[in-house]
């Protein structure tokens, strides 16, 4: 008989945590195989560290990211309507209370606006929402653990140091080809 409650207990849990609840992550996957979209994964490994001399907050910064997502939605005179209501989907999405709206800069026309998911010291997750009318919009996560601002501006910094690894981003190159 306890066997019976205690896989109850379990299945009645795998049930509330699988929600139909559009979030950001779902968007990500579902546009991701979508004409006018470019998704890309990247890896902690896009600084190529073995080749720099790191600080221990450069390391630190590095070590709190475990990947960086983009989605990138090309717009053009063709997909007016869709540019508006993707980018009405997104800024749906995160209105969502689990994410903090931390700056918003720009105008209706272009701009962007920065959220966090977690504590002031304790980020999970960092996204960057930017738009242009006439050129689209993307959508940059950056997760990780226990990440702060500090660490955003350090990866910043790193990136302007340079030693990229550019392989991973070759698809934006693709896009703005086309």
């Amino acid at each position: 008989m306890k066997k019976i409650f205690v896989l109850t207990g379990l299945l009645l849990g795998v049930l509330v945590s699988c929600s139909d609840k559009p979030s950001l992550q779902k968007y990500f996957v579902e546009k991701s195989k979508t004409p006018n979209f470019v998704a890309l994964d990247v890896a902690p490994n896009f600084v190529n560290a073995d080749k720099i001399t790191l600080s221990n907050d450069e390391k630190e910064a590095l070590k709190s990211l475990k990947k960086l997502n983009m989605l990138i939605f090309k717009n053009d005179s063709l997909n007016v309507d869709l540019y508006s209501t993707e980018q009405n989907n997104v800024k749906t999405l995160l209105k969502n209370e689990q994410y903090e709206e931390l700056m918003h800069f720009g105008s209706n026309k272009e701009g962007g606006t920065i959220y966090t998911v977690g504590d002031d010291d304790e980020i999970d997750e960092f996204i960057f929402f930017m738009h242009q009318r006439d050129s689209g919009f993307g959508v940059v996560r950056l997760l990780g653990d226990d990440m702060n601002p500090s660490n955003i501006m350090t990866m910043v910094s790193l990136m302007q140091k340079g030693n990229l690894n550019l392989e991973q981003l070759a698809p934006l190159k693709q896009l703005m080809i086309k």
